[in-house]
């Protein structure tokens, strides 16, 4: 008889041996691989993408160390369930409570875990998609061990397909070949989960032996969407919508998708987050204040919280969506980073120094510094960056009005040294 578990579900690991991907967590000699085999697991944070093997790593984690395992979800426990899975863990010596989605625990419900992780009665396993440093509260943060799970490259996700093609072979008794894989990782968007449930679908659209190409993936998913994701998986594909649309300025497609976001439960402070992003990222100098705005979107959400917020979450993306647009400030950042990351550890200009002692005077650090304020239009040309890199342009203003005339000021300050 057939099993009516998604093929994702049937072909989670049993073993650590069967996990795929995260090799830096799991591999032989790692921190966590040790923590295992020593028995002293401590509680832990799993923070990465969706479908990257959180869950799994959890279960995993309490077969390997043989105790009770309670699992809840954070969209769906409070307090009084937490309080009672405490309860049995302290009768039963120790347990592992794993919580999905931990960041939309409140701070009340983080707060009754506190007592518990401390005093070792139960291991906390939180898996979250969320920044911890963001979403857990400090004292719940410092009794953890936080794991970044990375994202499943291509042959992880290879992988995975042949062995559900191997399952779903073997459970039909016919050929599955997999001509090309092409639309099938890219549907996936990387989560293990998705990719299993369209190769599921595929399978299921078609009896006997099979053929599977990309015109057929695309087709089956694009007929069949609905069913693709009726576990709402589609939850980042809204929210990637939602920011494209602001991004690309479109104040109606922005309030479209937010509405599907309000609409489907998402947690308000996690799109107030998303638009505090973007509005540094794809807005920046083009318009500043577009980044004070969604930072008081964001504390009026935290004070409001639905329904009212709606109101405040609407305003601030229209208004983001309606924002001349500048990514300079982005790829600046980006480009400096890589620099440094290829570059090393420049020495910083001595007269960049600061200089708080005689020795180091006498040393010439600050020595031949000029104050900017002591000059016309308060400012003197001399080197800021290390030697090695004079004349090195990270910041390109952006095709904008404001930073337009920010090009202007910077070549009338720096003349020809950096190309403005």
């Amino acid at each position: 008889m057939t099993s009516q578990k998604p093929l994702a579900e049937q072909l989670r690991p049993s073993t650590l041996e069967e996990y795929i991907g995260q090799e830096h967590l799991v591999g032989e000699g790692t921190v966590l691989q040790r923590a295992l085999e020593n028995n002293q697991m401590p509680s832990i944070i799993l923070w990465g993408p969706p479908g990257v093997g959180k869950t799994t790593l959890a279960l995993l984690i309490a077969e390997k160390l043989q105790f009770p395992f309670y699992s809840l979800s954070a969209t769906g426990s409070g307090v009084k369930e937490v309080r009672e899975v405490i309860e049995k863990a302290q009768k039963q010596g120790k347990a592992i409570l794993f919580i999905d989605e931990i960041h939309r625990f409140n701070k009340a419900q983080q707060d009754s875990l506190l007592a518990a992780v401390e005093k070792g009665s139960i291991i906390l396993i939180g898996a979250t998609t969320e920044n911890p440093s963001f979403e857990v509260i400090s004292a719940l943060l410092s009794r953890c061990q936080v794991y970044i799970l990375k994202s499943l490259d291509e042959n992880h996700l290879l992988k995975m397909l042949q062995r559900g093609v191997d399952f779903l072979e073997k459970q039909g008794d016919r050929k599955i070949e997999l001509s090309e894989t092409d639309a099938l990782i890219r549907i996936s968007g990387g989560d293990a989960r998705k990719l299993l449930n369209a190769l599921e679908l595929v399978c299921s659209q078609f009896s006997g032996d099979l053929k599977i190409d990309n015109v057929l993936v695309l087709n089956t998913i694009q007929q069949n969407l609905a069913f693709y994701d009726k576990s709402g998986e589609m939850h980042y594909d809204i929210i990637s919508a939602f920011i494209k649309s602001m991004r690309g300025s479109d104040p109606n497609g922005a309030v479209y998708w937010l509405a599907r976001l309000i609409a489907g439960g998402e947690d308000p402070l996690f799109i107030a987050r998303r638009m505090l992003i973007l509005a540094s990222e794809d807005i920046g100098i083009a318009n500043p204040n577009a980044l004070l705005l969604a930072n008081a979107c964001f504390d009026a959400v935290n004070k409001i919280g639905y329904p009212e917020c709606r109101i405040i979450l609407s305003q601030t993306a229209i208004y983001l969506a309606t924002s001349p647009k500048s990514n300079a400030s982005y790829m600046a950042i980006n480009q400096a980073l890589s620099f440094v990351e290829n570059t090393g550890d420049l020495p910083v200009p001595l007269h960049l120094r600061n200089s708080p002692t005689k020795l180091m005077k006498k040393l010439g650090y600050g020595k031949d510094y000029l104050y900017s304020h002591d000059f016309q239009n308060n400012f003197v040309e001399q080197e800021f960056l290390p030697e090695k890199i004079s004349g090195q342009k990270f910041y390109e203003p952006g095709n904008n009005s404001r930073e337009a005339e920010t090009r202007k000021y910077l070549k009338f300050l720096w003349k020809d040294k950096y190309n403005y």
